[in-house]
């Protein structure tokens, strides 16, 4: 618990992705990505219960052996490519309060995609959300300007070239840039009230964490080179 708040972990794997097969158990330092989340866990005490949401029997199978438990597999009708967080959450807290007989009053979504999250970080995001009284809250990344909007660019089927949005038409210089965010999936803390009352993984108010330094968001091959390259530079810095 934090507070006096229940806490569900959640660790959506499904099987099925595309870009890299069962890419869920796809290793990090030897480490699959779905088990690298139960060594974070494993250090957080808030966390009351966690569970894996999962299609596949050799990604739950692997779960458990790192902590995770895997006491349902996740619907046919949830596992393909186009369903969201919001459906896979909403099932895993409903099913775990039926199986556990108890209210889970924060569900905190762990990615194994984003294998370089600090228990520090996720443990901010948590106490956020309880401090603050916040719907949700998620942590985010500082997004390099060179990835910012109005640096973005479209073409045309005809192949004439035009800026993302008219505004970039004026940037010079990237000092002009406001700062934006992404994403980064380390960690998604959200109410129960938000998920079922609101419908959605984020509510009328949700705030951020920003998370310092580097993240990648495993989604191709080159993401999982990049994460061990991070790795190895961390580790030559400790050793030096």
């Amino acid at each position: 618990m934090i507070g006096s708040k229940r806490v569900l972990a959640v660790v959506p794997a499904r099987g099925g992705s595309k870009g890299i097969p069962l890419k869920n158990l796809k290793p990090v330092r030897g480490v699959p990505l779905v088990a690298l989340v139960g060594e974070v866990i494993a250090q957080m005490p808030e966390i009351d219960r966690t569970v894996v949401s999962t299609d596949h029997d050799e990604i739950a199978k692997v779960a458990e052996a790192a902590g995770i438990a895997a006491p349902f597999r996740r619907p046919e009708t949830l596992s393909g490519d186009r369903i969201g967080d919001l459906e896979v959450l909403t099932h895993a807290l409903l099913a775990s309060e039926e199986l556990d007989g108890v209210i889970y009053d924060i569900v905190l979504m762990l990615q194994p995609t984003s294998p370089l999250r600090e228990v520090a970080d996720v443990r901010a995001c948590l106490t956020k959300l309880v401090d603050e009284n916040w719907d949700a809250v998620w942590t985010v990344s500082e997004t390099d300007s060179k990835g910012h909007p109005l640096k973005q660019l479209t073409l045309a089927a005809d192949g004439a070239m035009d800026y993302y949005d008219p505004a970039g038409a004026a940037i010079i210089a990237r000092q002009q840039l406001k700062p934006v965010y992404h994403r980064n999936g380390v960690a998604y803390a959200i109410s129960r009230a938000c998920l079922l009352d609101q419908k959605s993984i984020k509510g009328a108010r949700t705030a951020a964490v920003v998370v310092p330094g580097d993240h990648v968001s495993i989604d191709t091959l080159w993401d999982l080179e990049l994460v061990e390259y991070i790795l190895s530079r961390r580790s030559a810095a400790v050793d030096a």
